[in-house]
């Protein structure tokens, strides 16, 4: 076994690992004290798509790792497997084959998962994201699998857990709030658009917005409403050049689950 770094402290628990390809992985869970860093922006909103897998209410466009040369291989495999006599020595090596395509998928993806969301909760004060219903959406055979592939699921428990650990905030906001239905200049709602518009000009005050992006802005709002919410016990400004502190610091120790390969 290789160490890539000592353990920050002695582990609670040791767990052993092994996944379908036969590689080993040991999970320790330890206890360590994570510094506040002071966020350099206030806040941001973040609506996930497919092709483009998160646009921010700042105006940044985020593409996703392109998955379509390993999915190909991976459904050549698979065809391949649902011909052969299950149980075979050519099965077994199909099967193999298929799950280290699958393994390398996963990692390119968490990668860029585990990348993004540590940027975003460094950055920003607050991170707003919006509830999607994932279950209902691939119940749409067209997209099934290209929703699948993006990990919307995993990209909100990492900004979730990472905004718990650096003392920042995450809202989520309602699955049946119109994102993409209302202006978020003005507030003038122009109704249901079909997936084809890209962009969009409003009739009230005349303003053209990428979909993707006024969606976010939108997001953004209703996070800070959220988050404004007395119910919620602090408050958080987004007045631009403003520096924001968050009311709720927390000082606790944080327990952090460490996985090394073997």
């Amino acid at each position: 076994m290789v160490w890539s770094r000592p353990l920050p402290s002695d582990p609670s628990s040791v767990t052993v690992l092994k996944n379908k390809v036969g590689q080993y992985h040991v999970s320790f869970v330890v206890e360590v004290d994570i510094p506040y860093l002071p966020a350099e922006y206030e806040a941001v909103g973040v609506d996930l798509g497919i092709k483009t897998f998160a646009t921010t209410s700042a105006g940044e466009f985020i593409e996703s790792p392109h998955y379509d040369r390993l999915d190909r291989k991976i459904r050549r495999f698979q065809r391949q497997l649902a011909r052969q006599v299950k149980g075979s020595k050519r099965w077994q090596r199909t099967k193999h084959c298929v799950a280290k395509l699958h393994l390398t998928i996963a990692n390119i993806r968490n990668d860029f998962l585990h990348k993004l969301s540590t940027r975003l909760v460094t950055e920003n004060q607050l991170i707003s994201l919006e509830d999607l219903n994932v279950k209902g959406m691939v119940k749409n055979r067209t997209l099934a699998r290209a929703i699948s592939l993006q990990g919307w699921g995993i990209f909100r428990s990492m900004c979730a857990a990472k905004c718990a650990m650096l003392a920042r905030e995450f809202q989520v906001i309602s699955r049946w709030e119109s994102t993409s239905q209302v202006c978020s200049s003005c507030g003038y709602r122009w109704g249901k658009l079909d997936l084809s518009v890209r962009e969009i000009v409003c009739l009230n005050c005349g303003a053209t917005h990428d979909r993707d992006e006024n969606a976010a802005m939108t997001i953004l709002r209703s996070g800070v409403e959220q988050s404004q919410d007395p119910k919620n016990g602090h408050r958080v400004s987004v007045r631009p050049g403003c520096q924001v502190v968050c009311d709720d610091v927390s000082t606790r120790p944080v327990v952090i689950q460490l996985s090394l390969g073997v």
